[in-house]
């Protein structure tokens, strides 16, 4: 688990006063990350465009530029005067080595772009959006300084951005990195060091990055054991009940000991799974909302059952009340989460507006209710209760698929039902879903969701 930030400029700050670094000590390391990163990957003479703004982004590209002169061609970008104090200071070390700027973008092995970092805070000029469409264009390894130009503070893109094959971010992790938005833009993320390890530069924080290591499988350790001893979840079929037996299975597949599915008529289900009108008195989890529809026995909400919350309910102003008991876990997708936002009186928002500030209404959520574990899916899933945001980063379109979400329901409620507690059993059910997906080895468009219970079972 990782540590994400807001900004970094007030840890660069704590940098110079508590650590006596200056900026330049800072740049000079931000740049010979880049370098390495170069070095590492890349056989020298390969010919390096480095393009650079006019702020302290241009100024680590022209200071990588002095650094990686000599072992490779350098091609000097720079379309605008220097701004900064320190970027003219940079600029006056590679005139002394007598390194020529260029006149125009030409072709290369590798593209890095610093034209702007983190801080971006306006829109593009068209002479900008000119300049990262013919990057963009280029047959080269594409790789960003801090964060892609084009991407602002907020993760936000207004018209274009640059597409990195790699984003080497400074110091530390930022939330611009992690929305939706911005996901198509990052490809692979590496934090340069910039003076002091990241455990000295890093502060406090309520966002953290989920690692593939911070999943915890639910192996059974216990020689001796029953069924009954990993757990009861209760499955609410409803009219579309096809989803409910999607997450009966699924919960089945990742440990669960016994699942009922809940159903007034009877229907055909796997041998393995039972069947009953009414909860069972020694259920341990509930799962309802898949598939639901309009009618149903509001009764089933009505008791103090951990539950996972999904799909119809988020459109019923039943979930009021439900958002006031203790283990609750909601897990919506973004149209479903603006609906929930409407009932509870929160926000009446479009799926534009929350997808360009999924963190601003995640945590709006979570402040009114803070003992309820909020999933909110997308391609960079936000897992929160209270004030803190886990992001797991390991969506992908192959997720893209009805029924997917019906799984993610069932692990999710599988590991509730086993004794997890509700932020543990989230983070875990989410991890296991997308990792599994990331698993699949056939073609991105052909999984279904029983493809995907198959890899839960390999993790």
């Amino acid at each position: 688990m990782q540590n994400i930030y807001d900004e970094v400029n007030s840890l660069d700050k704590r940098c110079y006063s508590k650590y006596h670094l200056s900026e330049d000590i800072l740049m000079e390391h931000a740049s010979m990350s880049m370098a390495q990163f170069i070095e590492q990957n890349f056989p020298k003479n390969k010919k390096i465009l480095i393009v650079c703004g006019a702020g302290n982004n241009g100024a680590d590209g022209i200071a990588m530029a002095r650094l990686l002169y000599k072992k490779y061609k350098i091609s000097l970008y720079i379309p605008t005067d220097m701004k900064t104090e320190i970027g003219q200071i940079q600029l006056q070390r590679v005139k002394a080595l007598n390194i020529k700027l260029s006149s125009k973008i030409s072709k290369c092995d590798v593209v890095v772009d610093c034209l702007f970092g983190s801080g971006l805070n306006r829109d593009l000029s068209d002479e900008v959006i000119a300049i990262l469409d013919t990057l963009n264009a280029l047959d080269a390894y594409k790789i960003a300084c801090d964060v892609p130009s084009g991407i602002n503070y907020l993760g936000q893109v207004a018209s274009t951005a640059f597409y990195a094959d790699t984003t080497i971010t400074m110091g530390a992790l930022k939330k611009s990195l992690f929305t939706d938005c911005a996901k198509e833009y990052i490809g692979k993320i590496v934090v340069a060091n910039l003076g002091v390890q990241r455990k000295l530069y890093e502060k406090k924080t309520d966002t953290f990055l989920l690692d593939k290591k911070d999943l915890k499988l639910p192996f059974r350790d216990n020689k001796i054991s029953n069924k009954g001893t990993f757990g009861h979840l209760s499955v609410v079929l409803g009219e579309k009940k096809g989803a409910g037996l999607l997450c009966a299975d699924a919960g089945f597949g990742f440990g669960c000991g016994l699942i009922t599915v809940i159903s007034k008529e009877n229907k055909k289900v796997p041998n393995y799974i039972m069947q009953s009108e009414k909860i069972p008195n020694n259920t341990t989890a509930l799962c309802i909302g898949m598939g639901l529809g309009k009618e149903y026995d509001n009764k089933l909400l009505d008791n103090n059952i951990p539950k996972v919350i999904d799909a119809d309910l988020f459109y019923d102003t039943n979930i009021l009340e439900v958002l006031e008991q203790k283990n609750i876990v909601l897990t919506p997708h973004p149209k479903e989460f603006c609906s929930l936002l409407k009932l509870t009186k929160l926000a009446d928002i479009s799926i534009e507006k929350l997808q360009n500030n999924r963190f601003k209404y995640v945590k709006l959520f979570s402040k009114k209710y803070p003992k309820v574990v909020l999933l909110l899916k997308g391609t960079n899933v936000l897992i929160s209760l209270d004030k803190n945001i886990y992001v797991n980063p390991f969506g992908s379109a192959v997720l893209s698929k009805g029924g997917s979400g019906d799984v993610l329901c069932g692990l999710i409620g599988s590991l509730l039902a086993q004794g997890y507690n509700p932020l543990s059993a989230t983070i875990n059910g989410s991890l296991a879903h997308t990792l599994a997906a990331s698993n699949y080895a056939q073609n991105n468009y052909s999984m279904t969701p029983l493809d995907l219970v198959r890899e839960i079972k390999k993790l």
